[in-house]
């Protein structure tokens, strides 16, 4: 049995997210349902070589969350070169939305969940009147103009070792809403703002959440001290609003 590392990027958008669904096939003559991440892979490595697998990601991106530098882990019984794994795997996810960037032999005992110390995520906003065409779906289009210098500011109230609660969905099932947020820095780049998160983990919907109290700040509805004040509420409802999973990405997952 040999363990493998993947380098990922895929186009959220083209699936239910990371993590398999259990949902029933749909009926004959209805919508195609969209299907994750994780068993778009697993098919992938049966048409392969006919192995049956477990896929696991470092990140579990949300519906239409987009990744450049996801990472995960599989075991094969059969012994195959890295380069030859990633053409094969590419060869048959061709088409689907996800592309394996890197593949490699790796340790027995890496683990690409577990072993990340950090996840860095991109957030995009395209603030401009006219609507993107290009980057349609890629990014959040907010008309408004956003003044990105307040929002970076504005930021660094959430930096440290923290009870997310405010910024923590309702669904989300992690036993604490205590993280230490590394990095939040939102730059502009012509008519684009990027927001830069890094944390060893986040809550589900913890960045989205942020972004969309940023962008009350970058509008001159909130300030500085509203973000601080929410954020020690540690209430939910103290956050008025969630930026949209399209203008999102799991940029990269960091390693000892």
């Amino acid at each position: 049995m040999s363990r493998y590392r993947l380098l990922l990027e895929y186009d959220g958008a083209c699936f239910c997210g990371w993590q398999s669904q259990a949902m029933p096939l749909p009926r004959e003559g209805a919508a195609q349902t969209r299907i994750s991440v994780q068993d778009t892979l697993i098919q992938a490595v049966e048409d392969f070589c006919g192995e049956s697998v477990a896929v696991t990601g470092a990140g579990r991106t949300d519906s239409g969350v987009h990744a450049l530098g996801q990472i995960a882990h599989l075991d094969l019984e059969r012994q195959v070169d890295g380069l030859r794994l990633r053409e094969a795997l590419n060869f048959h996810l061709r088409e689907t939305g996800v592309v394996v960037l890197e593949a490699e032999e790796a340790a027995a005992d890496f683990h690409a969940r577990f072993d990340a110390t950090a996840r860095r995520y991109l957030y995009r906003i395209c603030n401009r009147r006219a609507s993107p065409i290009i980057e349609r779906g890629r990014v959040w289009h907010v008309r408004k103009p956003l003044d990105a210098g307040a929002m970076d500011a504005a930021a660094k109230h959430l930096l440290g070792r923290h009870d997310f609660t405010t910024f923590r969905s309702t669904r989300c099932q992690a036993k604490s809403a205590v993280k230490t947020l590394d990095r939040l820095d939102v730059v502009r780049q012509d008519c684009e703002l990027r927001i830069h998160g890094r944390a060893r983990s986040f809550l589900y919907h913890q960045m989205r959440s942020m972004v969309g109290a940023l962008k009350l700040v970058g509008e001159g509805k909130w300030n500085g001290g509203d973000v601080a004040h929410a954020l020690e509420a540690r209430n939910r409802s103290a956050c008025p609003t969630i930026a949209p999973a399209a203008g999102l990405y799991l940029e990269a997952v960091e390693y000892d």
